[in-house]
């Protein structure tokens, strides 16, 4: 009989615990939540993207051009204007009662023929109603009575008038007197424009436009930079040497003033045409990396299996190398989105961005420039701090979403 410990010598099977390695994305997440800087970057990121797209269903800021305050109302922890200038604006004046109201007020300025009109009127009143002698005759009087005579006789008088009463005929009721104007604020939380709409409000407005036209813009841009550096980079040869021809076209011009130059060809302003002016020029830096990428991969054990068992150069390129590159592309649409945000701004404020009917960062600042000369700074406080705020946050994501995906970490965290 064998014994228990002897079968155990012989080598009896024993379970082996497997360890599966944990992914990319896996490592990645790991490592972005270890970074506090990062988490809380992309907190504000997701509370900007959830704004822009309440304020694009509607759910919030759908008021924003009401008109809810004075213009130029400053923000409540300033205080209401009490400028002269800002009077006009609080409301219509309302008028002392009481009969001596008007004989209360005592004017200094010296009427300089108010001795001669006493005197004509003394003159008038001895004479018992009738002109005195020598009071001035009015040379229009006979002009004026011939006039008003013609007015009295019927069918004739003024020439308007048959005009008149067939427009109030055909209303059916004399015009209406307009109703008392809304009575609006004084203050608001954060000011009011020249219009008198809410800063907060229309900065929420604009953020949907700015943060659309950055992100949109941005995958246009990557996707045009993934396609021709993919091609560039895989085929190499003559499909190469054509697109690094065309790549190296494009970067040799400036690219504000490249982007200036399409915005004044097109002439038209709209949310769609910003965003193919950013995305059709700003797909270089995607290229050029995308394009190393795939100059790195394509010669690597797995892209030759797969070519041993018969996969198109598609399948290859965009199923097999595509998931492994994906990480770069990840963070140059990051960085586009951040950069085009910017973009947006700097053509609104010049004027070849969003028409006027439109609000972002960039028109908001537009205006602000001007309010600015007026001592108005709080439009251009809201805008600024808004982007601000946006852009430093994207920024920081970025830069901790680029070290989570870089695979030179791999093992130093997150493991």
């Amino acid at each position: 009989m064998s014994t228990p410990s002897a079968v155990l010598a012989r080598g009896a099977p024993r379970e082996i615990p497997q360890h599966v390695s944990p992914g990319l994305w896996t490592l990645a997440w790991r490592r972005l939540k270890a970074d506090r800087v990062g988490m809380v970057s992309l907190a504000i990121v997701v509370a900007f993207l959830a704004m822009m797209i309440l304020s694009g269903t509607g759910l919030i800021a759908k008021d924003w051009a009401r008109e809810v305050g004075v213009n130029y109302a400053p923000p409540t922890f300033v205080g209401p204007d009490e400028s002269p200038l800002a009077a006009p604006h609080a409301g219509p004046a309302v008028a002392p009662e009481g009969p001596s109201a008007a004989s209360d007020f005592q004017s200094t300025v010296v009427d300089p023929i108010g001795d001669v009109i006493a005197e004509l009127r003394a003159d008038k009143a001895a004479a018992g109603g009738a002109a005195p002698p020598s009071s001035t005759v009015d040379p229009l009087a006979d002009v004026l009575k011939e006039l008003r005579t013609p007015q009295s006789a019927p069918g004739s008088g003024d020439p308007l008038a048959d005009v008149m009463k067939d427009i109030q005929s055909d209303r059916g009721a004399p015009v209406a007197t307009a109703a008392p104007a809304e009575a609006r604020a004084a203050t608001l939380p954060f000011g009011a424009d020249k219009w008198g709409r809410d800063v907060i409000k229309k900065t929420i407005k604009g953020s949907e436009t700015s943060i659309f036209v950055g992100l949109a813009a941005a995958a246009v841009a990557t996707l045009i930079g993934t396609l021709l550096g993919a091609l560039a980079g895989y085929h190499g040869g003559r499909v190469d040497d054509l697109l690094n021809w065309f790549y190296n076209v494009f970067s040799s011009i400036p690219y504000l003033l490249l982007i200036l130059a399409v915005a004044a060809v097109l002439q038209q302003k709209g949310t769609m045409t910003i965003v193919l002016i950013l995305g059709l020029t700003g797909w270089t830096g995607v290229f050029r990396l995308i394009r190393a990428e795939y100059l790195k991969h394509k010669g690597r054990e797995y892209v030759q299996a797969a070519d041993a068992i018969g996969a198109s150069n598609a399948r290859k390129m965009f199923v097999h190398i595509f998931p492994n590159v994906s990480h770069v592309v990840l963070v140059q649409l990051s960085i586009l989105a951040v950069g085009f945000i910017k973009a947006e701004v700097i053509l609104s404020f010049l004027g070849f961005g969003v028409p006027v009917d439109v609000v972002s960062w960039g028109s908001m600042l537009n205006e602000a420039q001007n309010e600015l000369i007026l001592g108005k700074w709080w439009q251009l406080a809201a805008a600024t701090i808004a982007m601000a705020a946006l852009v430093t946050a994207f920024s920081l994501f970025t830069d901790a979403l680029r070290d989570a995906l870089d695979p030179k970490l791999k093992g130093l965290a997150g493991h």
